[in-house]
């Protein structure tokens, strides 16, 4: 066979002097034309110059091969299922925003094809082919869950230890300055974890994390057990407002519940951090635990020989340690608990809370103007009225209104309050409904929202006014109550709202942060209300009341706290005695460490010590000289 020429690679075509047989001819051909119907597939379409000249130049090297072949007959086989076609192997490289792309419902034909693929046909129908997963729904829930935390800090777990060890050792006798006390590693857990999460420190969150430390300054400095609970709680709502950074009115609603959520979450998230930090200091837990034991050890031979020693250190070593027996392990224990998984929830919200702020509230759809207002001037009208009544009778009318009436001063004074403190509630509900559907197309409507709801405003702040008026009547002919002075601060209270929402009116919610105010104002409420010393103002009124009068309900003021002893010790036998006995007896009962004891009940001791209580020789019955009986037992 003679030799054949071998084409040059960069030849566009083969030379046409290159003698071939027919056979050879007709087999170059066939390939030609399978390498053509394999480029018409393509799922490029057209393609560029340069990938045109080296589909070119694979065939002119293909054709080269042939020649050189036998004269047996050879079919042209098709590319292999591994193998790219030619005008594949080689992909330009196309400018940014230029690139081709691939027809529907086939598979991408470029290098990083999947072997096995079959060129030309739909992705769907490639062997081994995975639909995409779908886009997960979004509900409430997705929406306001954060991505899960990082690793929990070294310093966050020692926090918490510190949290659940003091809770064990100090809040077993009874609430005072040990609960502020168990708070500030609390607070330095879920600060460690929240700056090793990325949070920033803001105004706001340290407003909270003051306000709810301060709040628990009350249990320190009064015994009263109602307001210690009122104080607990709210500095618990500051806590939530803190680690989660509410802003709306949703979010500080909520906020509670986030640190519920937390409590799962926060001690899985200590046990995984707690295992990754031990996997590779297994040989420093060793050490450390015999360091501390030879500590604990010295200090309890040595103190128990120096507590032997001398009298006065043995005294002071006991008041400072804490009173901890095998009987009380269970609770103990308990303690340790609460104050562990406390901790770590606090932690774990605040490394990634809940966004409550995302709830979405459907908006109210505006109503007319006409049908908006008419209704509220209405009641305005109605509020005019009643309210130049109440004017009448503040300067001077009650002489009149008794005689038409028929009531006596008891009766009026206290008939209304209730139903003024309610009709102050639904006022704040009646506002809050017509924000929600007030109209608000332009500046005209946002001046008649102003101009109608300023209006109810104001004559809901006298309504308070005339509330409080008949309290403090009553109270001045009738004495003073835990149960007066309670709804009597709330009604005061709702007055500060109604002004905060005129001046949101005046400056804009947004700008005033009309939510935030409003929980500022309750914690602020909350604080005031401890720090006056709710038992010692009610027995104050009272003592004052008996100076003035002549009449006392001994049967009540015994059943205060130790709160009330400054003012109850004013009294004269054989009343100061009989008022102050049952005190007596509880402060005489409580031996309780330095931590666990209120300023209250130690300026009561302290009292009690100089004089004492004397009970023998007469009989301490109740005294209810001009009390309204028959209101009282309505517990008001």
């Amino acid at each position: 066979m003679p030799d054949t020429p071998s084409a040059s690679p960069s030849s566009p075509s083969p030379s046409p002097q290159s003698p071939q047989s027919p056979r050879s001819s007709q087999d170059s051909q066939s390939l030609q034309d399978s390498q053509s119907l394999q480029d018409s597939r393509s799922p490029q379409g057209s393609q560029s110059p340069q990938s045109s000249q080296d589909s070119q130049d694979s065939q002119d090297s293909q054709d080269s091969q042939d020649s050189s072949a036998s004269e047996a007959p050879q079919v042209p086989q098709e590319p292999q299922a591994s193998q790219a076609p030619p005008s594949m192997e080689k992909a330009p490289s196309a400018a940014p925003g230029n690139a081709p792309s691939a027809a529907p419902g086939t598979a991408p034909s470029d290098a990083r094809t999947r072997a096995g693929a079959v060129p030309g046909r739909p992705a769907a129908a490639q062997p081994g082919f995975r639909p995409a997963a779908p886009p997960p729904v979004e509900t409430w829930l997705t929406r306001i869950r954060p991505r899960p935390p990082g690793p929990i800090p070294a310093a966050a777990l020692w926090s918490a230890l510190a949290t659940a060890v003091l809770s064990t050792l100090l809040l077993g006798d009874g609430l005072g300055l040990n609960l502020l006390i168990v708070a500030i590693p609390a607070t330095l857990t879920a600060y460690f974890a929240a700056v090793a999460a990325g949070r920033r420190l803001r105004p706001w969150t340290v407003v909270w994390g003051l306000g709810g430390l301060a709040l628990l300054v009350v249990p320190a400095l009064r015994d009263a057990g109602w307001p210690t609970f009122l104080a607990v709680v709210s500095a618990l709502g500051l806590a939530s407002l803190a680690l989660h950074g509410s802003r709306n009115w949703r979010g500080i609603l909520f906020s509670p519940f986030g640190l519920v959520d937390s409590i799962g979450p926060g001690l899985v998230w200590a046990w995984r951090g707690l295992r990754e930090r031990t996997g590779g200091a297994q040989g420093r837990v060793g050490p450390v635990l015999r360091t501390i034991g030879v500590a604990v050890g010295l200090l309890i031979v040595f103190g128990a020989l120096f507590a032997g020693a001398d009298a006065a250190f043995a005294d002071l070593l006991g008041s400072l340690t804490p009173d901890v027996s095998a009987t009380d392990g269970p609770w103990h224990s308990l303690l340790f608990a609460l104050g562990l998984v406390g901790a770590l929830a606090a932690a774990r919200t605040a490394a990634a809370p809940l966004r409550w702020d995302r709830l979405k509230a459907r908006p109210g759809r505006p109503r007319a103007r006409l049908e908006w207002a008419l209704p509220l001037i209405v009641l305005n009208l109605l509020f005019a009225v009643f309210n130049a009544v109440q004017l009448t009778v503040l300067f001077g009318g009650y002489e009149k209104v008794l005689s038409q009436t028929g009531l006596t001063y008891a009766e009026y004074a206290r008939q209304g309050f209730w139903q003024l403190l309610w009709a102050t509630l639904l006022t704040l509900a009646v506002i809050a409904l017509a924000l929600r559907w007030a109209p608000r197309d332009g500046a005209r409507d946002r001046a008649l929202v102003r101009s109608v709801l300023g209006t109810l405003c104001l004559l809901t702040l006298v309504v308070v006014a005339s509330a409080l008026r008949r309290m403090d009547l009553y109270v001045d002919a009738y004495g003073l109550t835990r149960l007066r002075i309670s709804v009597a601060a709330m009604e005061l209270w709702l007055g500060l709202v109604i002004v905060l929402i005129m001046a949101a009116g005046v400056l804009g919610a947004r700008r005033l942060h009309l939510p935030r105010a409003v929980a500022v104002s309750a914690a602020a409420g909350v604080l005031a209300f401890g720090l006056v010393s709710p038992d010692g103002l009610v027995a104050e009124r009272n003592v004052q009341r008996y100076e003035r009068t002549g009449q006392i309900d001994i049967g009540y003021l015994d059943g205060l706290s130790a709160d009330a002893v400054p003012a109850l010790d004013r009294l004269p036998e054989p009343l100061r005695s009989c008022a102050l006995a049952n005190i007596a007896g509880t402060l005489d009962a409580d031996e309780t460490p330095w931590y666990a004891v209120s300023r209250g009940e130690t300026r009561a001791q302290d009292i009690l010590d100089k004089r004492g209580v004397r009970v023998t020789g007469y009989s301490c019955t109740p005294q209810r000289n001009g009390y309204d009986d028959e209101f009282d037992e309505h517990d008001y």
